[in-house]
Protein backbone atom coordinates (compact mmCIF):
# COMPACT_ATOMS: atom_id res chain seq x y z
CA UNK A 1 0.00 0.00 0.00
CA UNK A 2 1.41 3.36 -1.01
CA UNK A 3 1.34 6.30 1.33
CA UNK A 4 1.31 9.92 0.31
CA UNK A 5 4.59 11.59 1.07
CA UNK A 6 4.67 13.79 4.15
CA UNK A 7 5.71 17.29 3.21
CA UNK A 8 7.39 19.03 6.08
CA UNK A 9 7.32 22.82 6.47
CA UNK A 10 10.68 24.54 6.12
CA UNK A 11 11.93 25.93 9.41
CA UNK A 12 12.04 29.50 8.11
CA UNK A 13 8.50 29.42 6.66
CA UNK A 14 6.03 31.70 8.53
CA UNK A 15 2.40 30.78 9.27
CA UNK A 16 -0.06 32.69 7.17
CA UNK A 17 -3.17 33.77 9.13
CA UNK A 18 -6.67 33.21 7.73
CA UNK A 19 -8.02 36.18 5.84
CA UNK A 20 -11.14 37.50 7.59
CA UNK A 21 -13.46 36.00 5.02
CA UNK A 22 -12.03 32.53 5.61
CA UNK A 23 -12.20 32.73 9.41
CA UNK A 24 -13.71 29.63 11.06
CA UNK A 25 -17.50 29.77 11.38
CA UNK A 26 -18.06 27.64 14.49
CA UNK A 27 -18.44 30.65 16.88
CA UNK A 28 -21.21 32.43 14.94
CA UNK A 29 -22.92 29.08 14.33
CA UNK A 30 -22.93 28.37 18.06
CA UNK A 31 -24.42 31.80 18.67
CA UNK A 32 -27.19 31.10 16.16
CA UNK A 33 -27.94 27.73 17.76
CA UNK A 34 -28.06 29.24 21.26
CA UNK A 35 -30.29 32.09 20.08
CA UNK A 36 -32.62 29.65 18.33
CA UNK A 37 -32.86 27.48 21.43
CA UNK A 38 -33.57 30.57 23.56
CA UNK A 39 -36.38 31.69 21.22
CA UNK A 40 -37.83 28.17 21.16
CA UNK A 41 -37.69 28.03 24.95
CA UNK A 42 -39.35 31.45 25.25
CA UNK A 43 -42.13 30.41 22.85
CA UNK A 44 -42.67 27.21 24.81
CA UNK A 45 -42.92 29.12 28.07
CA UNK A 46 -45.41 31.55 26.48
CA UNK A 47 -47.58 28.73 25.09
CA UNK A 48 -47.59 26.48 28.14
CA UNK A 49 -50.77 27.19 30.14
CA UNK A 50 -50.05 28.47 33.63
CA UNK A 51 -51.35 31.01 36.11
CA UNK A 52 -48.43 33.29 35.23
CA UNK A 53 -49.11 33.09 31.48
CA UNK A 54 -52.83 33.75 31.81
CA UNK A 55 -52.28 36.51 34.36
CA UNK A 56 -50.17 38.34 31.79
CA UNK A 57 -52.75 37.68 29.04
CA UNK A 58 -55.63 38.87 31.24
CA UNK A 59 -53.78 42.06 32.20
CA UNK A 60 -53.24 42.83 28.51
CA UNK A 61 -56.89 42.17 27.74
CA UNK A 62 -58.32 44.26 30.60
CA UNK A 63 -55.99 47.15 29.80
CA UNK A 64 -57.77 47.40 26.44
CA UNK A 65 -61.24 46.04 27.18
CA UNK A 66 -61.73 46.50 30.92
CA UNK A 67 -64.10 49.47 30.69
CA UNK A 68 -67.61 48.92 32.07
CA UNK A 69 -69.74 50.84 29.56
CA UNK A 70 -73.46 51.49 29.36
CA UNK A 71 -74.25 50.98 25.67
CA UNK A 72 -74.72 54.69 24.99
CA UNK A 73 -72.76 54.93 21.72
CA UNK A 74 -74.55 57.65 19.77
CA UNK A 75 -75.26 61.10 21.19
CA UNK A 76 -77.42 63.11 21.55
CA UNK A 77 -80.14 60.71 22.68
CA UNK A 78 -83.78 61.56 21.91
CA UNK A 79 -86.59 60.36 24.18
CA UNK A 80 -90.15 60.44 22.83
CA UNK A 81 -93.30 60.86 24.88
CA UNK A 82 -94.23 57.28 24.00
CA UNK A 83 -90.96 56.06 25.57
CA UNK A 84 -91.78 58.05 28.70
CA UNK A 85 -95.29 56.56 28.83
CA UNK A 86 -94.06 52.94 28.58
CA UNK A 87 -91.04 53.42 30.84
CA UNK A 88 -88.41 52.70 28.19
CA UNK A 89 -84.78 52.38 29.21
CA UNK A 90 -83.60 55.80 28.06
CA UNK A 91 -86.67 57.45 29.54
CA UNK A 92 -85.67 56.07 32.95
CA UNK A 93 -81.90 56.45 32.71
CA UNK A 94 -81.39 59.85 31.11
CA UNK A 95 -83.15 61.91 33.82
CA UNK A 96 -80.95 60.27 36.47
CA UNK A 97 -77.80 61.21 34.57
CA UNK A 98 -79.17 64.71 34.12
CA UNK A 99 -79.65 65.15 37.87
CA UNK A 100 -75.98 64.23 38.33
CA UNK A 101 -74.89 66.87 35.80
CA UNK A 102 -73.61 64.35 33.25
CA UNK A 103 -76.18 65.22 30.58
CA UNK A 104 -78.42 68.19 29.81
CA UNK A 105 -81.76 68.14 27.99
CA UNK A 106 -83.61 70.42 25.58
CA UNK A 107 -86.82 70.10 23.59
CA UNK A 108 -86.29 69.33 19.90
CA UNK A 109 -88.53 68.84 16.87
CA UNK A 110 -87.98 65.70 14.78
CA UNK A 111 -89.60 63.87 11.90
CA UNK A 112 -90.19 60.17 12.47
CA UNK A 113 -90.71 57.88 9.49
CA UNK A 114 -93.50 55.43 10.29
CA UNK A 115 -93.76 53.02 7.34
CA UNK A 116 -93.43 55.81 4.80
CA UNK A 117 -95.46 58.37 6.73
CA UNK A 118 -93.59 61.24 8.37
CA UNK A 119 -94.75 62.28 11.81
CA UNK A 120 -93.57 65.60 13.20
CA UNK A 121 -93.14 65.41 16.95
CA UNK A 122 -91.38 66.88 19.94
CA UNK A 123 -88.71 64.92 21.81
CA UNK A 124 -86.59 65.45 24.88
CA UNK A 125 -82.99 65.55 23.61
CA UNK A 126 -80.18 64.63 26.01
CA UNK A 127 -76.57 65.64 25.28
CA UNK A 128 -73.39 65.07 27.25
CA UNK A 129 -72.14 67.96 29.37
CA UNK A 130 -68.46 68.76 29.85
CA UNK A 131 -68.57 66.60 32.99
CA UNK A 132 -70.20 63.77 31.04
CA UNK A 133 -67.70 63.89 28.18
CA UNK A 134 -64.98 62.76 30.60
CA UNK A 135 -66.64 59.35 30.69
CA UNK A 136 -67.20 58.96 26.95
CA UNK A 137 -64.38 56.72 25.77
CA UNK A 138 -63.37 55.61 22.28
CA UNK A 139 -61.56 52.43 21.37
CA UNK A 140 -60.74 50.28 18.36
CA UNK A 141 -63.76 48.26 17.20
CA UNK A 142 -61.94 44.91 17.55
CA UNK A 143 -63.46 41.69 16.24
CA UNK A 144 -67.01 43.10 16.21
CA UNK A 145 -66.29 44.84 12.90
CA UNK A 146 -66.49 43.00 9.58
CA UNK A 147 -63.11 43.20 7.86
CA UNK A 148 -63.16 45.42 4.78
CA UNK A 149 -60.64 47.39 2.79
CA UNK A 150 -61.73 50.50 4.71
CA UNK A 151 -60.50 50.90 8.28
CA UNK A 152 -63.34 50.93 10.81
CA UNK A 153 -63.86 54.05 12.86
CA UNK A 154 -63.16 53.89 16.60
CA UNK A 155 -66.22 53.04 18.65
CA UNK A 156 -67.31 55.23 21.55
CA UNK A 157 -69.36 54.52 24.66
CA UNK A 158 -70.32 56.10 27.96
CA UNK A 159 -68.48 54.22 30.71
CA UNK A 160 -68.94 53.95 34.47
CA UNK A 161 -65.89 52.02 35.68
CA UNK A 162 -62.61 50.31 34.80
CA UNK A 163 -61.93 46.68 35.68
CA UNK A 164 -58.50 45.23 36.43
CA UNK A 165 -57.39 41.74 37.33
CA UNK A 166 -57.67 40.48 40.89
CA UNK A 167 -56.43 36.96 40.19
CA UNK A 168 -56.84 34.06 37.77
CA UNK A 169 -59.05 31.35 39.28
CA UNK A 170 -58.58 28.66 36.62
CA UNK A 171 -58.92 27.75 32.96
CA UNK A 172 -60.34 25.09 30.62
CA UNK A 173 -58.53 24.14 27.43
CA UNK A 174 -60.35 23.41 24.17
CA UNK A 175 -59.45 22.59 20.59
CA UNK A 176 -61.49 24.34 17.89
CA UNK A 177 -62.84 22.00 15.23
CA UNK A 178 -62.72 24.43 12.32
CA UNK A 179 -59.19 25.84 12.68
CA UNK A 180 -57.60 23.34 15.08
CA UNK A 181 -56.50 26.22 17.28
CA UNK A 182 -56.00 25.80 20.99
CA UNK A 183 -58.36 27.88 23.09
CA UNK A 184 -58.67 28.49 26.80
CA UNK A 185 -61.63 29.80 28.78
CA UNK A 186 -60.10 31.68 31.70
CA UNK A 187 -62.05 32.35 34.91
CA UNK A 188 -60.97 35.32 37.00
CA UNK A 189 -61.98 37.75 39.71
CA UNK A 190 -61.56 41.48 39.30
CA UNK A 191 -60.97 44.79 41.00
CA UNK A 192 -62.90 47.87 39.94
CA UNK A 193 -62.22 51.60 39.79
CA UNK A 194 -65.66 53.20 39.50
CA UNK A 195 -66.62 56.76 38.63
CA UNK A 196 -67.92 58.63 41.70
CA UNK A 197 -71.40 58.93 40.20
CA UNK A 198 -71.60 55.15 39.69
CA UNK A 199 -72.01 54.80 43.47
CA UNK A 200 -75.27 56.79 43.37
CA UNK A 201 -78.28 54.71 44.46
CA UNK A 202 -80.47 55.93 41.60
CA UNK A 203 -77.77 55.14 39.04
CA UNK A 204 -77.52 51.60 40.37
CA UNK A 205 -81.30 51.27 40.25
CA UNK A 206 -81.66 52.24 36.57
CA UNK A 207 -78.34 50.57 35.57
CA UNK A 208 -78.57 47.21 37.40
CA UNK A 209 -75.50 45.85 35.58
CA UNK A 210 -73.40 48.58 37.20
CA UNK A 211 -74.77 47.62 40.60
CA UNK A 212 -74.03 43.91 40.07
CA UNK A 213 -70.48 44.48 38.86
CA UNK A 214 -69.68 46.83 41.74
CA UNK A 215 -70.96 44.35 44.31
CA UNK A 216 -69.05 41.49 42.72
CA UNK A 217 -65.58 43.06 42.91
CA UNK A 218 -63.12 40.58 44.42
CA UNK A 219 -65.60 37.69 44.61
CA UNK A 220 -67.66 37.31 41.41
CA UNK A 221 -66.01 35.30 38.64
CA UNK A 222 -65.97 36.42 35.01
CA UNK A 223 -64.72 34.44 32.01
CA UNK A 224 -62.78 35.34 28.90
CA UNK A 225 -61.81 33.15 25.93
CA UNK A 226 -58.22 33.16 24.64
CA UNK A 227 -56.66 31.65 21.53
CA UNK A 228 -53.05 30.47 21.24
CA UNK A 229 -51.32 32.52 18.51
CA UNK A 230 -47.72 33.03 17.44
CA UNK A 231 -47.63 35.91 19.92
CA UNK A 232 -48.90 33.76 22.77
CA UNK A 233 -52.38 33.62 24.32
CA UNK A 234 -54.55 36.47 23.01
CA UNK A 235 -58.17 37.23 23.90
CA UNK A 236 -60.56 36.38 21.06
CA UNK A 237 -62.11 39.83 21.46
CA UNK A 238 -58.77 41.46 20.59
CA UNK A 239 -57.88 39.46 17.51
CA UNK A 240 -59.65 41.79 15.12
CA UNK A 241 -57.93 44.87 16.60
Amino acid sequence: MKHSPIISKPANMKSIPYPPRYAPLFVPLCAVVVASLWVLSACTRTAEPSAEVFTSAMNSYLAKRGDLCLGKNAWPIDVTQHEVDVGARNALQMPVLEKLGLVASTVAQVDVNDEGTLHHMKVRRFALTDAGHKYYLTRDPGRETVKTSVAAAPKGDFCAAKLSLDHVVGWELHQTTDTAQRQAVVSYTYRIDAAPWAQDAQVQKVFPVVSNVLRGAGTAQLQETFTLTNAGWVAVDLQGS
